[in-house]
Order: C-alpha cells, then sequence, then structure tokens
C-alpha cells in the first residue's frame, strides 16, 4: 500500500519517526529505524517487523526492493528530500527507511550444547558494537549479549554498523551479574580478553560450549566480570602495539574459535 507523499518535516508521522533517533523515542514505541537499502532489504528478508518503509519520493523506491515488496504488508510512504533528512541520521540522508519494530529473541541458543555466544560488558562505541555483532554473524556465533552499560542496541549507528547482521542472530541485552553465573552453571566456559591473562588465545580450546567476553574499550572487562571469568584470554603482540580495538580483538579470537571448530569436525 503506497500513502500520499509527505513533504512537511513538522508532520506528526515525521516527528514519530524523528523521535527514534533517540533512545527514549525508540523505548517508548518499541521501533527503531534501519537505514538504507541493504538495511531495509535484509529486515526484509530476515522477515523483521517492518511496518513501514519510506522513500524519497524524488529517487523512487530502489529497484533492489521491489521483488521483496510484493508480498510484504509494510506500508510505503514516499517523502520529500527534507523530510528523509529529518527522520534519519547521516550526514547523507539515504533513499529509504524502514521502521522496524524491536524483536523479541528466547534465550535458547545460549544454551545449545556446542553454544559460541559472544558477550560485551561496557562496550559503548556504537561502531565497536555494531562491528562485533558483524563478525560473530561472520563467525558463525549463535548469539550475542550486550551486558549493561553497553550501548544501545538500536542506536542508529550501531545499527548501520551491524550492516544487516542484527537480523540474522539473537541480539540479547541482558544483566551480567545474573547472566554468567547462570551460563556456568549450565557448563559454559566463561573465556575473556585481559591484559593480565598469561593464556594465549591460540592455546585455548574453544570446541566446546563458550561464552566469549570483552570489554570496553578503555577499561576492559570489569572487576565483577572478570571475577566470573573461567579463562583468561589474551591476544600475542609481535610489535609494540599494547592492545587492539575491541572489535579487532573480537574478531580476532571468534575466528580462532571458528578455526578450531571446524577443525574439530574435519572440515
Amino acid at each position: 500500500m503506497i500513502s500520499e507523499p509527505l513533504t512537511s518535516t513538522s508532520n506528526s508521522r515525521v516527528k514519530a519517526w524523528t523521535a527514534l533517533l533517540d533512545a527514549k523515542g525508540r523505548k517508548r514505541s518499541g521501533q527503531f529505524l534501519a537505514e538504507g537499502v541493504h538495511m531495509v532489504k535484509e529486515a526484509l528478508l530476515c522477515g523483521a517487523s517492518v511496518g513501514t518503509i519510506v522513500y524519497d519520493a524524488g529517487r523512487g523506491m530502489p529497484a533492489e526492493l521491489e521483488p521483496l515488496l510484493r508480498d510484504s504488508p509494510a506500508e510505503l510512504v514516499p517523502a520529500s528530500a527534507a523530510v528523509m533528512a529529518k527522520c534519519t541520521g547521516t550526514d547523507s540522508p539515504p533513499p529509504v527507511f524502514a521502521v522496524v519494530d524491536k524483536p523479541s529473541h528466547d534465550e535458547a541458543a545460549l544454551h545449545k550444547p556446542d553454544a559460541l555466544v559472544v558477550v560485551l560488558d561496557a562496550v559503548r562505541d556504537p561502531g565497536n558494537a555494531g562491528t562485533i555483532i558483524r563478525s560473530a554473524d561472520a563467525a558463525g556465533a549463535d548469539a550475542v549479549i550486550l551486558g549493561r552499560g553497553c550501548v544501545d542496541l538500536y542506536n542508529p549507528k550501531t545499527v548501520r554498523s551491524t550492516m544487516g547482521s542484527l537480523f540474522h542472530l539473537p541480539v540479547l541485552e541482558m544483566d551480567l551479574a545474573e547472566a554468567l553465573p547462570k551460563a556456568r552453571e549450565r557448563g559454559m566456559l566463561l573465556a575473556g580478553t585481559s591484559l593480565q591473562a598469561a593464556r594465549s588465545c591460540y592455546e585455548c580450546d574453544f570446541t566446546g560450549p563458550v561464552w566469549l567476553l570483552f570489554g570496553n574499550e578503555a577499561e576492559g572487562l570489569s572487576p565483577q566480570t572478570l571475577n566470573q571469568l573461567d579463562l583468561g584470554i589474551i591476544i600475542p603482540m609481535k610489535g609494540r602495539s599494547e592492545s587492539l580495538n575491541v572489535a579487532m580483538a573480537a574478531t580476532v579470537v571468534l575466528y580462532e574459535a571458528l578455526r578450531q571448530r571446524e577443525h574439530a569436525a574435519g572440515k
């Protein structure tokens, strides 16, 4: 269904969409924005609850999306360039964005017999959080957990940085003080990066059920989380760098886990 074009930035619907750029607006509505052709395409392909798709009337609906819209119940709304700029969080407004309901995920994926779960402890940069979700998806992780103190999962910058991986695997927001002890009770190995650790990630066994923990950009894992670890790990450094960016570190460890699991499975 195509609605009438929206041209005024003071329109009530435009104001509601603009509010989704703010965490309070997202919490109040239970919705978030997926900006750009790729993100909207992934949302549709993965069956996300897309209520409205807004596109630049002057540029038209992107051709890549048209085949996916034939069976979609989403409302299609053409809008002026001014409206597109008002509702999106980038310097150059995308040609399209979608209003998506926040998904609800159960915790089954966290406790699979061979679960590989990524846990973030107070990772505050949206680019880092989004990139880690993308790497977790690429490495075949079963889920990602964002602990308290992390950036809002549905921050537009975080969503864009996932490059669609947000729609590919469960991403849950949880209290680590409660989640970590329960995970250990279920037999999960809790392994986290620490500059004080003496165990190289290449010497660790990640073939069993494991939760991989990564901490804040400046301070690493919190003392409370460190106390919960079964295994502290470090990525060997051959040069003079003291540490890696948390997203890079997560990617290295995830791909070591993938390598080990592929080898154990004879692939």
